[in-house]
């Protein structure tokens, strides 16, 4: 009995978080002209994935192993859950059908719809499967589950958006490889360094180089000379190179209380 409850009520929760979530995301594309409820890198992740069905579910895909190994070991849901599965598997849904995007990925009640059904399914999952499973295998689940994530995220992921932006052109292959790259020792995920790259590869086939495309460029590097800065990529540089860090560097790290 504990069980029926337990997904009736994941039923009901799952499809109205979808319909929200579908529906503000497909409303995030209207803006400014339209509010909408969701997060920019929501926005940002969906556009990277070109309107492929295949990319979105993969996507989604690989923060669902999260979410799942969290929800059965922890006991709570991720935020995965609804900025990225729910959103990108129900534009999954809709693109295997019309590859139009302007009718079915940006469109809200449409995706209201197949969030819902969406929301409906993945939330009754992991209710259901957390309840079922006994205590005593929990440990495992999540020993099994986080590693499988782990490797979606951080390996798949990765190789599958680099692929789609050489597919989209030479200028964003170019510059998926080398914000990749980058963001691959800077962050250790490459994933935020192809987003970029597609974004100002498009971006320069759409208008071209002009102030709005290059006041992207000169916020993309200063965002990885801070990010590299503050997580001590340049003194962790030095070091592999068996030179001595100067003085004045360290100085300043320790001003923030970061590095070595």
């Amino acid at each position: 009995m504990s069980v029926i409850i337990i997904l009736l009520k994941s039923l009901v929760i799952g499809g109205l978080v979808g319909f929200a979530v579908g529906t503000g995301a497909a409303r995030m594309f209207h803006a400014p002209s339209t509010q909408g409820l969701g997060a920019f890198r929501t926005l940002g992740e969906m556009n990277a994935c070109e309107g492929d069905a295949a990319s979105h579910f993969s996507f989604g895909l690989g923060f669902f192993f999260n979410a799942w190994a969290s929800t059965v070991g922890a006991g709570a849901f991720t935020q995965d859950v609804d900025h990225r599965v729910i959103p990108n598997w129900a534009a999954a849904a809709l693109l295997v059908k019309n590859k139009n995007v302007a009718e079915t990925v940006h469109n809200p009640k449409k995706m209201g719809i197949a969030g819902a059904l969406i929301g409906m399914a993945v939330v009754a999952f992991l209710n259901t499967t957390a309840s079922a499973i006994p205590e005593s295998l929990q440990v495992t689940a999540v020993a099994v589950l986080v590693p499988a994530a782990n490797l979606l995220i951080n390996t798949v992921m990765p190789v599958l958006f680099w692929l789609a932006a050489i597919d989209a052109g030479k200028r964003s292959g170019l510059w998926t490889t080398i914000f990749g790259g980058l963001a691959t020792m800077v962050m250790g995920n490459a994933v935020p360094g192809v987003v970029l790259g597609i974004l100002i590869g498009k971006g320069v086939d759409e208008i071209g180089w002009n102030r709005v495309t290059k006041s992207m460029m000169v916020a993309i590097i200063l965002l990885f000379v801070f990010s590299g800065f503050f997580r001590g990529f340049d003194l962790q540089m030095i070091e592999s190179f068996r030179m001595k860090i100067p003085g004045w560097l360290q100085d300043i790290h320790n001003i923030f209380n970061i590095g070595n």
